[in-house]
C-alpha cells in the first residue's frame, strides 16, 4: 500500500521548467543554481549537455560567469532518457541544440515524476524560433525568460547577434562571435 502511494505520488509530482533568453542573459547560470538547490535538497540529479558543446570543457555546464557542475554530454535527446533512470530532478543545457525528439523525451520524464530543468536559447542569430526550444516552451509548466543588456544602448536584450560572417545555424562562440543586442539595435545592425 505504501509503496502503490509513493510510485503514485512521484508520477504526480513531475513537471518542465524551461530558462531561455539570449546569450549573456545568465540561462546556464539559473540552471546551475536550481540543480544545485535540488543537490542540497538530497535529490538525486543528473546534468546533461550537447556533446558538441566544447567552449569551456568537454563535461562540465559552465556559465559565462564560470559556474560549473559536471554533466553528462549526449549526442541525441534520446540518450538522455536511457541515462536519466532514478532520478528526481534532470538539467539540460544548450537545449536548442538537440534534435526535435528533446520535446517527447521531457514529456516522458517528467510523466515519470521527475522534474525537467532546461536551458536554451529561444531565438537564433536571425532573431527566429530555434530548434526545439518552442516547443519546449509551449509543454513546460513553467518558463522564465531572463535578459542580457544590449551591449550597444544598455537597454534589455533578447537576440543573440552574431557578429561575424557565417549563416551556419549552429555556431559555437562568445564574445568574440556574438553580443546581445534589444530589438532596436538588432533591426538596426540587421539593415546593413
Amino acid at each position: 500500500m505504501f509503496l502503490e502511494n509513493s510510485t503514485k505520488s512521484k508520477q504526480e509530482a513531475g513537471w518542465i521548467e524551461v530558462v531561455c533568453g539570449s546569450m549573456f542573459s545568465g540561462k546556464t547560470e539559473e540552471l546551475i543554481r536550481r540543480l544545485k538547490r535540488a543537490k542540497i535538497a538530497k535529490q538525486r540529479v543528473e546534468i546533461f549537455k550537447p556533446a558538441v558543446d566544447v567552449r569551456y570543457d568537454d563535461t562540465k555546464v559552465v556559465s559565462h560567469d564560470k559556474n560549473e557542475i559536471h554533466s553528462t554530454p549526449v549526442t541525441t535527446s534520446e540518450a538522455i532518457l536511457l541515462m536519466a533512470n532514478d532520478m528526481d530532478v534532470v538539467g539540460i543545457d544548450e537545449a536548442q541544440f538537440f534534435d526535435e525528439s528533446l520535446p517527447s523525451v521531457c514529456n516522458e520524464l517528467a510523466n515519470r515524476g521527475v522534474r525537467v530543468i532546461i536551458a536554451g536559447l529561444d531565438m537564433d542569430f536571425k532573431g527566429k524560433p530555434f530548434g526545439p526550444m518552442p516547443q519546449l516552451m509551449a509543454i513546460a509548466e513553467y518558463v522564465t525568460k531572463v535578459h542580457a543588456i544590449c551591449m550597444r544602448c544598455g537597454k534589455l536584450a533578447q537576440v543573440s547577434h552574431r557578429t561575424v560572417v557565417s549563416q551556419k545555424l549552429v555556431m559555437l562562440g562568445e564574445t568574440d562571435s556574438y553580443e546581445p543586442l534589444c530589438r532596436s539595435c538588432f533591426n538596426k545592425a540587421n539593415e546593413k
